[in-house]
């Protein structure tokens, strides 16, 4: 298979939505809805459920189809990395991190990345989440021919929380 490509894609393009195979549809949708605060659009019985944020038909699809009370792909194993959640400012990810800490859960990690900021966390089935918020393209680090200067440092929590609204 070639890597080579012929025209770019478009620069509209996104990521629509994404399905998480879970092994417990309530305890996912406690995680999602009841933590992040997703709104429950559409729950077809205890085999799927799909939520979303602003009233979108749906942002992530969780079913159980293939994974009722099923394990976590072991390491080693190909898969979803992560999936990424972009939050509007940085007050509403400085919200995000409020809700995780009510609910006791722990961070995997957070980074600024000079493009953005990044919280690491891990569902109740394991899957890794990012939760992040893209800086103003103006503040993007940029080598001196332009292109982007990306890094991985540690982000300041405390400074991150201070934003948070009240």
């Amino acid at each position: 298979m070639s890597t080579t490509q012929t025209a770019p894609i478009a620069a509209g393009t996104r990521i629509g939505h994404v399905h998480l195979k879970v092994s417990d549809l309530d305890r996912a949708l406690a995680f999602y809805c009841g933590v992040l605060g997703f709104d429950l659009i559409q729950k077809y019985g205890s085999q799927a459920a799909f939520i979303s944020a602003g009233g979108y038909h749906h942002h992530i699809g969780l079913n159980t189809w293939e994974s009722a009370g099923g394990s976590p792909p072991p390491p080693g194993t190909t898969g979803l990395f992560h999936l990424a959640i972009l939050y509007p400012t940085r007050a509403d990810l400085a919200d995000a991190l409020k809700r995780l800490a009510q609910h006791g859960i722990s961070l995997d990690g957070a980074s600024d990345h000079g493009v953005s900021e990044a919280l690491y966390l891990r569902d109740p089935d394991e899957n890794g989440v990012e939760l992040y918020w893209d800086k103003p393209e103006s503040q993007w680090p940029r080598n001196p021919d332009g292109s982007l200067a990306m890094f991985t440092r540690r982000l300041d929590i405390e400074d991150l929380l201070r934003t948070a609204q009240s």
